[in-house]
Order: C-alpha cells, then sequence, then structure tokens
C-alpha cells in the first residue's frame, strides 16, 4: 500500500468520523427543541387554564356585587314605602276629625262658613292622600271581607243578605295593594227564623200552665221546692 493510499484512508475515516458527530449533534439538538416545544405546551395549557380560573371568579364576584346592589336597591325602596305608608297612616285621623267636624256644623245654626271650611280642608287632606296613591276602600252594600273590613258589630237586618255591610263607622284606605286601615263597619245578619222565635216565646207560658195544673193538684198549695 503506497503512502498516497494510506492518506487516503485516513481522510476517508475522519470525514465519515466527522459526518458521524454532526449526525448525533442534530439529533441531540432535535430532541432538545422536542422537550422545548413539550414544556412550552404544557406552560401555555397551565396559563390558559389560570386564566379560565380567573375568568370564573371576575363573573361570580361581578355576579355577587350585581345582587348585593339589587338587595340594597330593594331594601331602600321599601323603607321609603314603610316611612311613606306610617306618615300617610298618621294623617287619616285628621281625617276622620274633619269630616265629624262637617257633619256636627252641619247639625245646626249657621255654620255654612264653617262647613265650607271645612270641606275645604277636606277636599284638600283627600287630594293629598290621592296624590300619594291612597284610596278609600268601598265597604258599605259590599260583602263582608275581612282582608278590608273589620266587624265592629252584627245587626239583624231582613233587607240585607247575612254577611253584607249595612254600616261604616269610620272609612277604610287603601295604598296599592296594601291596607293601611281597614273599614270598621257593621255586618248584617240573618234575624231568627219564625217559628223559633215563637217557641222562645211559647216557653215560660208553656212552663207557667205546668206549675198552675201543679198548684191545682194540691188544694191549691204549692209544693215545697
Amino acid at each position: 500500500m503506497t503512502e498516497k493510499t494510506k492518506q487516503q484512508q485516513g481522510f476517508d475515516s475522519s470525514s465519515a468520523t466527522a459526518q458521524t458527530t454532526e449526525t448525533g449533534e442534530t439529533e441531540v439538538a432535535e430532541v432538545g427543541e422536542r422537550g422545548e416545544t413539550e414544556d412550552l405546551r404544557a406552560h401555555l395549557a397551565e396559563t390558559a387554564r389560570e386564566l379560565a380560573e380567573l375568568k370564573d371568579k371576575y363573573l361570580r364576584v361581578l355576579a355577587e356585587n350585581e345582587n348585593a346592589r339589587k338587595r340594597m336597591r330593594q331594601q331602600a325602596e321599601d323603607n321609603v314605602r314603610m316611612e311613606r305608608e306610617k306618615l300617610l297612616r298618621e294623617l287619616l285621623p285628621v281625617v276622620d276629625n274633619l269630616e265629624r267636624t262637617v257633619a256636627a256644623a252641619r247639625g245646626g245654626g249657621n255654620g255654612k262658613p264653617i262647613v265650607e271650611g271645612a270641606e275645604l280642608v277636606l277636599r284638600s287632606m283627600m287630594d293629598f292622600l290621592r296624590a300619594h296613591g291612597v284610596v278609600q276602600i268601598s265597604a258599605k252594600g259590599e260583602r263582608f271581607d275581612p282582608a278590608q273590613h273589620e266587624a265592629l258589630d252584627h245587626v239583624e237586618n231582613s233587607g240585607h243578605e247575612p254577611g253584607t255591610v249595612v254600616g261604616e263607622l269610620h272609612a277604610g284606605y287603601k295604598i296599592g295593594d296594601r291596607v293601611l286601615r281597614p273599614a270598621r263597619v257593621t255586618v248584617a245578619k240573618a234575624p231568627p227564623r219564625r217559628g223559633d222565635a215563637a217557641r222562645a216565646q211559647e216557653a215560660p207560658s208553656a212552663g207557667g200552665d205546668a206549675h198552675r195544673a201543679k198548684t191545682e193538684r194540691n188544694g191549691g198549695e204549692e209544693e215545697p221546692s
């Protein structure tokens, strides 16, 4: 083997070794890149999961805040409504007194100026109540409604069906569907049946007749009790 051939073989061997080394380094680099890609994907997935959790928490907090605002707004409206009802309820006795004044002034003397003044005040008060949504409860001639009427007495009345309101002592008032004060009324009840009344009247008489007959049998002397 010549020297040139030996040199050629050595060069080929070195080239093969260099190519093998380069190929191995390339494979190692590719493996490393794949590992970094997998790590990056895992990190992105974890970040997406955390973002989803944060979004869910944010939406929950947002909903809770909205519910809290609604509750506070409803509570404020309820407080205002209750205060208004309290004020209006306290004004009702004033209306009662004015109605009595008008009725008394009409009853005697030359009370025309008093009547006119009182009627003016009464109209103003009723306008005030109506402006706040307060209306009178219909009572007389209506069927008794325990939700709107307060029965102060039951009277026999053959001209109305039992359970009908026949008299009103104080007018009732309501605002919307809420009763501020029930109407204080008298309610018709059925008169006793004629047969029951007759028997009630005959009972003492029958007892007296039996007592007289027993006395006659004893010669006019009453039996000792």
